[in-house]
């Protein structure tokens, strides 16, 4: 980038001083924000002392290697006379509520209705299983739902953000669909028969959220990978409890429960790679394919124990 010789602007010696209280109030260094755009620390000094113009893409940029909405920064309050100095220190604003237009709901666990996501998270959505959560931008993210970048950012402050909203969309909607199937059941082995059968349903008909929550794990910061595993082991528990307590009346007979019990999820949760809505087996068709395999892992004592379910496809 071009230093310019010329006396910064007013514009943008203001935007240059927003940006560096930003950047201080996220307790950041220059020099990991410039690794983080992927520039030099001379170039962020340059923007911060108003020497050179900014554009609205680079702007975004920086808001979200801050993890903040660009609406923030440039709330920052700063003297137009001495704007190097913020009137006030900024304090972040908590996340921008995600716009989707749909809730979870289990009352009906066998029934998916079509996803109602907003634009720009279907559009993220629609990119990160596409080409990855890497290989996605914003400016990919904002070209396939017909906004500007700058125009992102008034609902999700950023990528990160907008995979974690996707991601515990779908474990809360998993969670709350795998209580109203396990109430239905009578006994351990029925219990566990019908979460497979849900954990089935939703890794057909949900298939693109089940791809991402399984691909993108490495993806999330700390924090919000741990926060997404915790989710996932309350899921994986469920099935676990179903399956002790099948143990112990003597109607699984596996010889490793706790590990077919894991191997029984992984099959579940591996539909997403392979299936396919135009494929030969309708989702309850592999559903009641699934159930039979997981009861034939975990050596059911008796084919008198297996729930019979006829497909409404057949």
């Amino acid at each position: 980038m071009a230093i310019s010789d010329e006396r910064p602007r007013p514009a943008d010696a203001i935007l240059g001083a927003q940006i560096r209280a930003a950047r201080m109030s996220r307790q950041t260094s220059l020099r990991a924000l410039s690794r983080a755009l992927g520039v030099s620390p001379a170039t962020i000094s340059q923007i911060e002392n108003g020497n050179t113009g900014l554009s609205v893409v680079r702007l975004g940029r920086i808001a979200e290697a801050l993890n903040l909405d660009v609406s923030h920064i440039l709330a920052i309050d700063v003297d137009p006379v001495n704007p190097k100095l913020p009137l006030a220190p900024p304090s972040p604003r908590p996340p921008a509520q995600p716009r989707s237009a749909v809730e979870p709901t289990g009352s009906d666990w066998r029934t998916y209705a079509p996803l109602n996501f907003d634009p720009v998270l279907q559009a993220a959505l629609d990119e990160f299983v596409a080409i990855g959560y890497h290989g996605a931008n914003m400016r990919s993210i904002a070209a396939r739902c017909g906004l500007s970048v700058a125009g992102i950012y008034h609902h999700y402050t950023s990528k990160q953000q907008m995979l974690v909203t996707l991601l515990e969309y779908a474990m809360t909607d998993l969670h709350q669909r795998s209580e109203a199937a396990r109430d239905e059941g009578r006994s351990p082995v029925e219990r566990f028969s019908l979460l497979i059968e849900n954990l089935t349903l939703y890794h057909t008909h949900r298939r693109e959220l089940g791809f991402v929550g399984a691909s993108e794990m490495r993806s999330f910061d700390a924090e919000n990978r741990i926060t997404i595993a915790d989710k996932r082991s309350v899921q994986q528990r469920m099935i676990d409890v179903e399956v002790e307590a099948a143990v112990r009346e003597g109607r699984f007979r596996a010889d490793h429960p706790y590990e077919a019990s894991r191997a029984v999820v992984t099959m579940c949760t591996a539909l997403p790679t392979w299936w396919r809505p135009d494929g030969p087996l309708s989702p309850e068709q592999v559903a009641e394919h699934y159930v039979g395999f997981a009861l034939d892992l975990m050596r059911c004592a008796s084919s008198e124990e297996r729930p019979v379910r006829v497909s409404e496809d057949r």
